[in-house]
C-alpha cells in the first residue's frame, strides 16, 4: 500500500584515477588565466614602477600621488624628495608617492675633455653659414 519504497545507496564507480585529472583541469586552467591576465601585467607594472623611482633625479618634473606637479630640487636619503611646487616653495615628499615622471633631464656631463658630442655641434654651425654665403652670392 505505501507507494514509497526505500531508497539504497548505489555503489561508487572504481578506479575514478582519470576522473580525477578531468576534475582538476578546469582550475589549472584557470589559474593559468589568471596568471597571464591578472598576476604578470601587475608584477610587470610594479618593476616599472620600481626602476621609474629608482632612475629619479635633480631637475625632473614629477607628479605626485595628490596631483602637485613640481620639480626636482634634490634627492635626498631614499625615501625622501624634495620637489619645487612654486616659486620659493619646496615640499618634501617620499618617493614611494611619485607617480610619474613627467619630462626626464639630460644625464650630467663628464667634468673631463672635449666630447665627441661637442665637436660634432660645430658642424651644422658651419653649415649654417655655407648656405647664408651661398644665399649672398645667388
Amino acid at each position: 500500500m505505501f507507494l514509497i519504497s526505500p531508497a539504497y545507496a548505489q555503489a561508487a564507480a572504481g578506479g575514478g584515477g582519470s576522473s580525477a585529472i578531468l576534475q582538476m583541469a578546469p582550475l589549472a586552467l584557470i589559474f593559468v588565466v589568471f596568471y597571464f591576465f591578472l598576476i604578470r601585467p601587475q608584477q610587470k607594472k610594479a618593476k616599472e614602477t620600481k626602476s621609474m623611482l629608482e632612475a629619479i633625479r635633480r631637475g625632473d618634473r614629477v607628479v605626485t600621488g595628490g596631483g602637485i606637479i613640481g620639480t626636482v630640487a634634490k634627492v635626498g636619503n631614499n625615501d625622501e624628495v624634495l620637489v619645487d611646487i612654486a616659486e620659493n616653495t619646496r615640499v618634501r615628499v617620499m618617493r614611494s608617492t611619485i607617480v610619474s615622471v613627467l619630462a626626464k633631464t639630460a644625464p650630467a656631463e663628464a667634468k673631463g675633455g672635449k666630447d665627441d658630442d661637442d665637436a660634432d655641434d660645430d658642424e651644422p654651425s658651419a653649415a649654417k653659414d655655407e648656405t647664408k654665403d651661398s644665399a649672398k652670392a645667388g
